[in-house]
């Protein structure tokens, strides 16, 4: 089967295996307090240039999202994100497990924009009855977002100042980080990224590793007792050094960037190749997530040999499909994948 599923199906990039290997006898502290934690702390916070930053490494993408809203939350208050957002559909109601509801705003292209998200704070405080309902509390987007679609930085900066004017922390989901800093559409840095969210993680599940997020607090805004906080949650490795190690590696010589660029120049690639076959595209994704409509009879015999996800169904005859190309994907299996379409 070609391997167009997902970014995570394999394990990780063979220079995080090895620096595991090296390390792996080496005796540490658990839960964070390793050398490792701390150095790839340190790592994260020079490609972020903030050297106050606070960096927390947690075990997963849901336990990242649910930890960080979670506790950013008031008991009342509830977490703003686009009706197409991740923490909204793809995640088991995470976030209402613990008590907070998801507030929706209608997305435009999948983002959050700062006109709606204002319109949606002026009518919740123009509602007389507002001291009935849930309070929004924090702001919640990804980038790249669920559909494939990024955020530049003339949106972030006014969705950054609307947060800041309404004492809303603005979170943003980086499972995808390194595919969509790397997309040929993209004029954010890392940096920009700092300056512009209260709070980020960068995704290394989905971007190189076996698993683990880095997670960046950017204006001395940790919740109290933040590590006690998502240990009870279920979120923090004893070995957390497993994390370290991995993030260490993936962010010495630019690997985690030149992987993400590999995965986008195959996409690309791909994404050409399927306009030049007539491909009706779903939507126009400049990242590593592909949509295309296909007919349900395609469908079924692509089955047989690609590896992919449904994504909706269009009508009666039509499904909405992903492909979507990862750090590991190879030039052969896109080529294979293109000459089978």
């Amino acid at each position: 089967m070609l391997p167009f599923a997902n970014d995570y199906s394999r394990g990780a990039h063979p220079k995080v295996l090895q620096a595991l290997v090296d390390t792996n006898m080496d005796a540490q502290p658990g839960y964070g307090q390793d050398k490792y934690t701390k150095q790839a702390a340190q790592k994260i916070q020079a490609a972020c240039q903030l050297p106050d930053a606070e960096v927390f490494f947690i075990s997963g993408g849901l336990q990242t999202n649910q930890v960080v809203i979670s506790n950013l939350l008031d008991g009342d208050e509830g977490v703003l994100a686009a009706d197409s957002g991740h923490i909204n559909f793809h995640e088991a109601g995470s976030i209402e497990y613990t008590g907070h509801k998801v507030l929706t705003i209608p997305g435009v292209e999948g983002k959050v924009t700062a006109a709606n998200l204002q319109a949606y704070l002026d009518d919740w405080k123009a509602d007389e009855n507002h001291g009935q309902m849930v309070a929004p509390g924090i702001v919640y987007i990804s980038n790249a977002t669920e559909i494939g679609t990024l955020y530049n930085k003339q949106e972030l900066a006014a969705l950054s100042q609307v947060c800041h004017a309404n004492h809303l922390p603005l979170f943003m989901d980086g499972a995808r980080l390194g595919y969509a800093l790397m997309s040929p559409e993209n004029d954010l840095s890392l940096p920009d990224i700092a300056k512009y969210c209260d709070v980020f993680y960068i995704g290394g599940t989905k971007v190189g590793a076996l698993a683990g997020e880095a997670v960046v607090f950017t204006k001395h805004n940790v919740p109290k007792r933040f590590p006690t906080k998502f240990k009870r949650q279920g979120a923090m490795l004893a070995k957390g050094r497993l994390i370290g190690v991995q993030f260490i590696a993936l962010f010495t010589d630019n690997l985690y960037f030149k992987i993400s660029q590999h995965a986008i120049d195959l996409a690309m690639k791909l994404k050409q190749a399927l306009k030049n076959k007539g491909y009706q595209l779903l939507i126009d994704s400049p990242t590593n997530q592909q949509f295309i409509v296909v007919d349900n009879d395609q469908l079924a015999a692509l089955k047989k040999r690609v590896a992919l996800s449904f994504w909706e169904n269009i009508d009666s005859t039509h499904t909405a499909i992903r492909l979507v190309t990862s750090w590991s994907t190879t030039e052969d299996e896109v080529d294979a994948l293109i000459a089978l379409l």
